[in-house]
């Protein structure tokens, strides 16, 4: 597979949780303790099959990210 989106992260997935329309899946990076979140369809879910301790690429490509905290 060939994508355009440059920003490739990868890991494995640490967490699923599956709601009744979203689910949410926490995927621990590569090399360190970082955990990127990721919001998707609980379809999603079932039709990659993901499941804990299994492996995945997070993809990210964004105009802007925005934190903030006081």
């Amino acid at each position: 597979m060939r994508l355009s989106t440059r920003n490739q992260l990868t890991g494995t997935i640490t967490e699923v949780n599956v709601g009744t329309v979203m689910a949410i899946v926490k995927i621990r990076l590569d090399g360190g303790d970082q955990v990127v979140t990721s919001s998707i369809t609980k379809d999603a879910v079932a039709d990659l099959g993901l499941t804990v301790g299994q492996a995945a690429t997070v993809f990210i490509k964004s105009t802007e990210v925005t934190v903030g905290v006081e």
